[in-house]
């Protein structure tokens, strides 16, 4: 549906948004929270401004109560206001004594509600002191529409207001919010009255308190802000790493966006529970536990990059996202594209040993095989109840959004890229935009055609294939130049509608293979693109990788890349192979095209490569049957295992840090698909080793051991994995070990994992155990029985906005037709209130492996053959 707009506003009249007659500009709140009773008691008093007569204001509440409402006219009596809830709509309809004239006024209105356990509104999450006391916290989400669950406001993104919040905190209790602490009292009946510095004009869903036995690092000093790590008592020792990071992300993204940090301080809140990663209120950002609390010594590369990510990403949002705000929830994708593209920026900028911009290839391609879909959508669509945004919040709003992003920025060049970002910050500081803002202002810097650009990528899903081919070899054309043409990339032709598009304006940057560079934007129709003395054999297409689309070349050039893989840099060796991997998944080229190229990586030690080529192994693993399954394993130990040994199991002195991530890898294939006798015993020794207190395992290296322990372990093992995580050492280590109890191959052990997941595992976390436990080959088809089982109670208890996730594991159950059309019957049966198109993405692409599985029942075992000879004569 098209929305209407009225002087570039939706349409007021539209039932899902409040009318523009009464529009608000300060809220004070002050909040009461009981957390043994998990009630809280407010009152809030809005300054708003009626700009015509009305008979009613319409604001949100939802899961509330109302003692009272009053409104205090600017110059007039203090009049009394009808409160009626309507909790269908979450509305709530204030009715004064006599019409509301133009001007401004103040509503006050009395409230209680419920600490809930949904990890929305505002919310109770828990943990357990070394005592075994459990603790309380009170503690916030409101993104897209949950601030309306802890107080009555306008919860729309474009009604814009500063916020001054005050708690009433018990005795012993801390509290933090958006602003300062600027008055802390004591209170006659206990505990103590904190009120905060007013906010910037922000959207309510920024708005953030937290009230519990939390503790506060000393603040740190970043070009005038202080920062603080927030936390549970104890943990101290693992805010180090969130301090530097932060302060980095701090000052990076001052001189990127030119603008000043808006807010006054900035603390970065732990919660035990929490629902996503973390969450941009600003200058109060709340976090899981796992990605901010980290030590660097006990802790993987991959995990401190994780930590990195996500504190770079939220502070990004407090310029794109919270200084500037989409006016609708069809813009959310711009935020947390921006967010994402930041993020990797900033990142790269802080350690650049990581290489981020080549581990963000797996990450794009993720996206790209969701993109790939028929079921997949365009990255900005019309959004009318607010709920149905809930569906942005995935892997192509993120990954897809970023890559799209990175397109632009590499194909513009950084500096007219970022000059248009800080115009469009500068013009629009303090308010809400569309997405063609941006579009305008960098097309203003850059004189570059750009919103006809971004709006093919943007309003249509899906991506092209780039097809490179040669010219007819004749006088006028020698077969020195290659053609350039697109189609619609797609894994299988569509069953009924489809959301992939037809046509794109692509931004080509192209190189010789050994120098000249060029770019163009390839539309409709076939371009012909000559590069250097070498002709067609020598071009690269996508040079540097940074393209959001696949190309395929013809055979000829196909086999000369091929044999000069190291003239290519990593993200182009990376996007040949898995551009190569999804048209063999799709059944366009044959396996063999793919296992060739990674026969040829030979001494390569890129771990992002790599994990391509395992990805694609793990899924040969779950798509054969059991007899071809010895030849799966044959092929990953004869590939894999004389990289490992090359490698080693020991981090030596000077390799960079990403050659751990290569051997962990490589131990963890060879453990799991590749059944590696050898690796499997050496992991064992090293885990038996540790338990005996005679060595301690290489962060980097202990979540493959515990894969290789897991898929070959027994009940003992078992039990050490559990102990390990109910008592870990940090929450990595928890993390670590919770998942990997889902990798345990026993019917039994699987049971207790799924039983768990139901009981004692914290809900944030619930889905992706499950989710694991479904795509493990062996444990998988019992799981699923099990989910059928226990659906209405996983549904309860899981949260709405993460419950799909856990159905993403049915992708892996591809060996079995009767078993994928019981999962597509049931799952169609069972809708979800929330993620419906993310789960409606998991059942098409099962059915794009069962096709594939079918497929190779007749081919794996010649391919894997051929395959197997080549390694062993080369």
């Amino acid at each position: 549906m098209t929305e209407t707009t009225v002087t570039g506003r939706v349409d007021p009249s539209a039932r899902h948004r409040l009318p523009y007659t009464v529009e608000p500009s300060r809220y004070a709140l002050h909040l009461t929270p009981d957390l043994d009773a998990a009630t809280f008691t407010g009152e809030v008093h809005i300054e708003v401004h009626v700009h015509e007569t009305v008979e009613e204001i319409v604001l949100h509440a939802a899961e509330l109560t109302v003692a009272g409402a009053w409104l205090d006219p600017g110059g007039g009596d203090r009049q009394a206001l009808a409160a009626r809830l309507d909790e269908d709509s979450e509305r709530l309809v204030l009715t004064p004594e006599a019409p509301l004239t133009r001007g401004p006024a103040v509503i006050s209105i009395e409230f209680a509600g419920v600490l809930n356990d949904k990890l929305h509104g505002f919310y109770r999450s828990a943990f357990t002191d070394d005592d075994g006391i459990t603790h309380t916290i009170a503690t916030t989400q409101f993104e897209a529409t949950d601030a309306r669950r802890a107080f009555p406001c306008f919860d729309e993104p474009d009604r814009k207001a500063v916020f001054s919040v005050t708690l009433d905190v018990p005795e012993g209790l801390a509290a933090y919010s958006n602003g300062p602490e600027v008055h802390d009292a004591p209170l006659a009946q206990g505990g103590r009255r904190v009120r905060f510095g007013d906010t910037i004009p922000m959207s309510t869903y920024l708005v953030a308190f937290v009230v519990g036995p939390l503790v506060a690092t000393d603040p740190v000093e970043v070009r005038g802000t202080r920062v603080r790590i927030v936390h549970v008592p104890g943990k101290a020792g693992l805010t180090a790493f969130a301090l530097e990071a932060a302060g980095h992300a701090l000052e990076f993204f001052e001189d990127w966006f030119g603008i000043d940090y808006p807010a006054e301080k900035l603390d970065l809140v732990a919660i035990p529970d929490f629902a996503f990663g973390a969450m941009e209120n600003l200058g109060c950002v709340t976090f899981r536990e796992a990605v901010l609390l980290v030590d660097p010594a006990q802790a993987s590369r991959l995990e401190l990059e994780r930590v990195a990510d996500v504190i770079s990403h939220e502070i990004a949002h407090m310029w794109f996202g919270d200084l500037v705000t989409m006016r609708w929830w069809n813009g959310i994708w711009l935020n947390e594209a921006f967010a994402t593209l930041m993020e990797l920026l900033c990142v790269d900028h802080f350690r650049p040993e990581w290489q981020r911009w080549v581990s963000f290839g797996i990450e794009r391609d993720t996206a790209m095989a969701t993109d790939g879909l028929h079921t997949t959508r365009p990255v900005e669509y019309p959004v009318g109840p607010p709920e149905e945004a809930q569906g942005m919040f995935d892997v192509l709003t993120y990954q897809k959004g970023a890559g799209v992003l990175r397109m632009l920025e590499r194909y513009l060049g950084a500096d007219r890229f970022r000059d248009g970002v800080r115009r469009y910050l500068e013009a629009h500081r303090f308010g809400n935009t569309e997405t063609a803002d941006l579009w305008d202002a960098i097309e203003e810097t850059s004189g570059e055609p750009v919103r006809q650009i971004m709006d093919s990528w943007i309003f249509q899903g899906g991506f092209p294939l780039v097809t490179v081919g040669g010219s007819e070899e004749t006088d006028q054309s020698p077969d020195t130049t290659v053609v350039l043409s697109q189609r619609p990339f797609s894994y299988a032709d569509a069953d009924g509608a489809s959301a992939i598009g037809s046509v794109w304006t692509v931004p080509i940057i192209a190189r010789a293979i050994d120098g000249e560079e060029a770019r163009l934007l390839l539309g409709p129709e076939p371009q012909p693109l000559r590069l250097g003395d070498e002709g067609g054999d020598g071009i690269v297409v996508n040079a540097r990788g940074s393209g959001y689309y696949r190309v395929r070349y013809a055979p000829r050039l196909h086999r000369t890349l091929a044999a000069r893989l190291d003239a290519l840099d990593q993200l182009e060796r990376f996007n040949l192979l898995g551009d190569t991997w999804a048209v063999v998944v799709g059944q366009q080229a044959d396996p063999a095209d793919f296992l060739l190229l990674a026969e040829a990586l030979g001494h390569d030690d890129d771990p992002d490569i790599w994990a391509l080529v395992t990805g694609a192994l793990s899924l040969f693993d779950r798509a054969v049957d059991d007899n071809t399954r010895e030849m799966v394993s044959s092929y990953t130990r004869a590939l894999l295992a004389p990289v490992l040994a090359r490698l080693g199991w020991e981090v030596r002195p000077g390799e960079g840090p990403r050659t751990a991530t290569l051997q962990a890898q490589l131990i963890a294939a060879l453990g799991t698909v590749g059944r590696d006798p050898d690796v499997r015993a050496a992991a064992h020794r090293r885990y038996d080793a540790t338990r005996r207190g005679e060595m301690t395992l290489d962060p980097d290296l202990t979540s493959a051991i515990l894969a290789a322990v897991a898929a070959s372990g027994g009940i003992d093992d078992y039990e050490d994995f559990l102990d390990h995580y109910r008592r870990p050492t940090t929450p990595q280590e928890e993390m670590r070990y919770l998942y990997a109890l889902a990798g345990f191959t026993d019917p039994a052990l699987a049971a207790r994992t799924f039983a768990l997941a139901r009981t004692e595992v914290r809900t944030q976390n619930a889905p992706f155990v499950i989710q694991l436990l479904i795509a493990n080959r062996d444990a998988g088809p019992p799981t699923w029985g099990r989910v059928k089982e226990h659906w209405d109670e996983l549904v309860a208890r899981i949260p709405a906005n993460i419950l799909p996730r856990m159905l993403g594991g049915v992708t892996s159950l591809c060996r079995d037709p009767r078993l994928a059309d019981d999962i597509r019957a049931f799952v169609q049966a069972h809708p979800l209130a929330i993620g419906q198109r993310t789960v409606d993405q998991t059942l098409e692409r099962l059915a794009i492996n069962v096709s594939f599985s079918t497929a190779l029942r007749d081919t794996a075992g010649p391919v894997l053959s051929a395959g197997l000879l080549r390694l062993e004569t080369s």
